[in-house]
């Protein structure tokens, strides 16, 4: 990782404020707006870090967000249990992010209803299972439904940068990402919002030309979205540029006779800068978290199994699996238009 401070506090500032302009992010920083323009292009080309239009799908017709981790016999390598996967399983809409080793993956995805990913999970369970690829277990699936959870960090990297490049940052998000509200647009409405999804990095006048209608509209109806939630941006950065080593993945069955208190959000004092993910329920919760070092992630697994022991939150073993970034494999990365596509039939 070689930045310059002005660089890592633009990068930070980037995940931290998506939707901030270089004045804003000048104004919270105290650099020069020009000096801000110029990094943030510096490190766009560069490949530091990409923007996604994450679509607010809960109010548009799915009802929830499921997480799906396998443990594998490594008898197939790794890249031919892709090929097979990507046309049977990671061909699916639902599915937005997915990522394996040899002998274990997980993936992310938003559906309808249960029945759809139902579905899913019984392709995924035959096709691994006629493989001989499952060891010993199925597939383990978590299902959050929306209206009975609570997205903490939705691939939020900001706090996770403050962490590493030492920018103070003690805030501790407590909103839910994925507020249900009741959301209803017209035909060209869903048909501007696909295209955000899209095409995220495409200006007003793109999307525009794209779509045959004059620049002032799509501008409009982008500044509506965006004051209403219906879309939100996120900056993914460059896993390998900063460093990163290890991915980890928590799943955390919580002590049905003393669970923490969900309407208090009490989970959210487990809250590490090292995650990226965080969504629960009232007895379960997943997580992603992300470490430049082996040892970096021992600390933050021996303090979050600590805080869960202390409050009496857990009476059975976690569930924590670690990947090396530098073997595991991307399957899909946040890939959202499909299923926008698919609720919003644009």
């Amino acid at each position: 990782m070689d930045l310059t401070n002005y660089e890592k506090k633009v990068l930070y500032g980037i995940a931290k404020f998506p939707n901030a302009n270089d004045r804003q992010l000048a104004e919270k920083f105290g650099i020069k707006q020009s000096t801000v323009s110029a990094i943030r292009k510096r490190l766009k080309d560069e490949g530091y870090y990409r923007i996604h239009a994450v679509p607010m799908i809960q109010n548009f017709g799915a009802e929830i967000m499921t997480v799906t981790y396998t443990n594998f016999n490594p008898v197939i390598p790794l890249e031919k249990r892709i090929e097979i996967t990507e046309k049977k399983i990671e061909a699916s809409e639902e599915i937005f992010f997915s990522m394996g080793e040899e002998d274990k993956g997980f993936s992310i995805g938003f559906a309808q209803n249960y029945t759809v990913i139902g579905k899913i999970n019984d392709i995924r369970t035959m096709t691994f299972g006629s493989l001989g690829l499952l060891d010993k277990e199925y597939p383990k699936e978590i299902i959050f439904p929306f209206k009975e959870s609570k997205t903490y960090r939705f691939f939020n990297f900001a706090p996770l940068l403050s962490k590493i490049f030492r920018i103070d940052d003690d805030e501790v998000e407590k909103l839910n990402f994925f507020p249900v509200k009741n959301a209803n647009l017209s035909v060209r409405e869903k048909k501007i919002l696909c295209r955000m999804v899209e095409f995220p990095d495409a200006s007003s006048k793109e999307i525009a030309e794209k779509m045959g209608i004059t620049r002032h509209t799509v501008g409009r109806l982008k500044r509506k979205f965006m004051e209403n939630e219906y879309v939100k941006m996120i900056a993914i950065p460059d896993f390998e540029k900063l460093g990163f080593k290890i991915l980890a993945f928590y799943h955390i069955n919580l002590n049905p006779h003393n669970p923490p208190n969900f309407e208090k959000d009490e989970l959210s004092n487990l809250l590490l800068k090292d995650f990226i993910f965080f969504a629960s329920r009232h007895f379960e919760f997943a997580a992603i978290s992300m470490h430049l070092s082996y040892e970096d992630y021992k600390i933050c697994k021996t303090s979050i199994i600590q805080k869960l022991k202390e409050n009496e939150w857990i009476t059975t073993i976690p569930t924590i699996r670690t990947y090396s970034l530098h073997k595991a494999k991307i399957i899909k990365d946040l890939t959202f238009f499909p299923i926008t596509k698919k609720i919003l039939k644009c």
